[in-house]
C-alpha cells in the first residue's frame, strides 16, 4: 500500500513547471509582437492581428476543455499525463518555429501562416490545463495551494518582463525569437517525462477511483460564473485601464517600467494568500481578495500621484494573484478525483473567453466611444466586488468546494 501519512509537496516539480509555464508566456508575447508585421510579409493586411488574436482566444476556450478532458482520460487510461502535454507541444512548437518562415513562401504565404497559426492555438492548450493535472495527481491535497503559487510564478515573471520584450524584440528579425522560443519551450517541455515518472515513484495517495461521467454541481457553476467576472475585471482593469492611469502621473516612456508592478504584486502575495487558503479554504480567500482587488482598482481612478498609483496597482496585482492562486486550487478540488483536467479546463476557458471580450472591445473600438472610458475605469469594481459577494454567498453555503458529482 502507498505511504498516505505525509503530504507529499513535489516543490521541486512545480518550479520546474513554472519554468515551462514561464516559456509558453514569453512564446505568447513574442507572438503578439511580430504578429502585425508577420501578417503584412505574409500578404495580408496588418489590420487582421486583433482579429487573429481574437479567434485564438476563442479556440482557447473550446481547446482548453478539450486538452483537459484529454488528460483526465489519459490519467485513466494510461496512468500518465506527461506524453500528452510533451506530444501536442512538439507539434506546437513546430507551428510555432515555422510561422515566420512562411513568408517566404510566395502565393501560399497567407493561407500557411493563418494554418499554422491555428495549428499552434489549438495545440498549445496542451501547456495549459495538463500541467496543472499533472501535479494535482502527485501532490496530496494540504499542499496544492502552495505548488499552484509556485506554478503561477512563471506565468507572473512572463507578464512582468513582456513590456521589456516588446523594447528590445521589436527591430530583430522575427525568425531568431521565434526560433529561440520555440525550442527552448520545447527542450523544456519534453522533460515533463522525466518530471512525471520521477514523482511516481514516490509515495503517493492512493489511485483515485474510476469515476462515471461528471456533471457540474450548483456550486461549480457559480464559482464559474464568480471565476468570469473575475478575469472580466481583471482583463479591463489590467489591459485596459492601467495604461492610461499611469500616463495621467507620468510619461509615456516609463511605461515599460511601470506596468510590471502589478505582476510583482501578483507574484509576492500568492505566497500568503497559499497559506491564507490551506488554513481556512479558498473560497474565503477568493471573496476576500476579490472585494480588496475591487477597492484598488477604483482607488486607481481617482489617485493623482505616481507613488499611490504604484501602490494601488501592486495591491491590484496582490489580490489577482491571490484570486488566481485560489481559483486554481478550487477548481482542483471541484474536480477531484479524476475530473481535475475538467474542472481546470473549464476555469482556463473562461480566462480565455475573457481575453477574447477584452480584445473585442479594443478590435471594434468601443473603448474609444464617447464616455465608454470613464464608465470602464468603475467596471472592474463592480465586477470585482459582485464576484467576491457571489463568493462570500457560496462559502456560506459550501465552506469547501464540492466535488463534481456523477451524471
Amino acid at each position: 500500500m502507498p505511504d498516505t501519512a505525509t503530504p507529499r509537496s513535489p516543490n521541486g516539480a512545480a518550479l520546474y513547471l513554472a519554468v515551462v509555464q514561464f516559456l509558453f508566456v514569453t512564446c505568447w508575447t513574442i507572438y503578439v509582437i511580430f504578429l502585425p508585421g508577420l501578417l503584412e510579409a505574409a500578404g495580408l493586411p496588418r489590420r487582421y492581428a486583433p482579429w487573429i488574436l481574437l479567434l485564438d482566444q476563442l479556440t482557447f476556450v473550446v481547446m482548453d476543455v478539450v486538452t483537459g478532458v484529454a488528460a483526465d482520460r489519459a490519467g485513466r487510461a494510461l496512468g500518465r499525463i506527461g506524453p500528452l502535454i510533451v506530444g501536442l507541444t512538439t507539434v506546437s512548437c513546430i507551428a510555432f518555429l515555422l510561422i515566420p518562415q512562411v513568408t517566404a513562401w510566395g502565393a501560399l504565404a497567407p493561407a500557411a501562416s493563418l494554418g499554422l497559426i491555428l495549428v499552434w492555438t489549438v495545440t498549445s492548450s496542451a501547456l495549459r490545463a495538463p500541467p496543472w493535472v499533472l501535479l494535482s495527481r502527485h501532490a496530496a491535497a494540504p499542499s496544492v495551494p502552495w505548488m499552484n503559487a509556485l506554478m503561477l510564478s512563471g506565468l507572473a515573471i512572463g507578464g512582468a518582463i513582456a513590456p521589456y520584450l516588446g523594447i528590445t524584440l521589436k527591430n530583430l528579425d522575427p525568425r531568431l525569437p521565434f526560433a529561440v522560443s520555440s525550442l527552448t519551450l520545447l527542450a523544456t517541455t519534453a522533460g515533463l517525462i522525466w518530471v512525471e515518472r520521477a514523482l511516481a515513484r514516490q509515495p503517493a495517495p492512493a489511485a483515485p477511483p474510476a469515476r462515471a461521467p461528471a456533471r457540474l454541481t450548483a456550486g461549480s457553476w457559480m464559482f464559474i460564473a464568480g471565476c468570469l467576472l473575475l478575469a472580466l475585471g481583471f482583463q479591463i482593469h489590467f489591459s485596459l485601464n492601467s495604461a492610461g492611469q499611469y500616463l495621467r502621473v507620468a510619461a509615456p516612456e516609463r511605461l515599460p517600467w511601470l506596468m510590471p508592478v502589478f505582476w510583482i504584486g501578483f507574484n509576492l502575495a500568492m505566497f500568503p494568500g497559499a497559506v491564507l487558503a490551506g488554513r481556512h479554504g479558498t473560497l474565503p480567500v477568493i471573496a476576500i481578495a476579490a472585494l480588496i482587488g475591487g477597492g484598488a482598482s477604483l482607488a486607481g481612478a481617482f489617485v493623482r500621484d505616481l507613488d499611490t498609483l504604484l501602490a494601488v496597482q501592486f495591491v491590484a496585482g496582490g489580490a489577482w494573484g491571490c484570486i488566481l492562486m485560489a481559483s486554481f486550487t478550487a477548481a482542483l478540488e471541484y474536480g477531484r478525483t479524476g475530473r481535475e483536467g475538467l474542472a481546470l479546463g473549464l476555469l482556463f476557458a473562461v480566462l480565455a473567453a475573457a481575453a477574447l471580450g477584452r480584445i473585442a472591445v479594443v478590435a471594434l473600438e468601443i473603448n474609444k466611444v464617447q464616455g465608454i472610458a470613464p464608465a470602464l475605469e468603475w467596471t472592474p469594481f463592480v465586477l470585482w466586488v459582485a464576484a467576491g459577494l457571489l463568493f462570500i454567498a457560496l462559502a456560506r453555503a459550501v465552506p469547501r468546494p464540492e466535488v463534481m458529482s456523477d451524471g
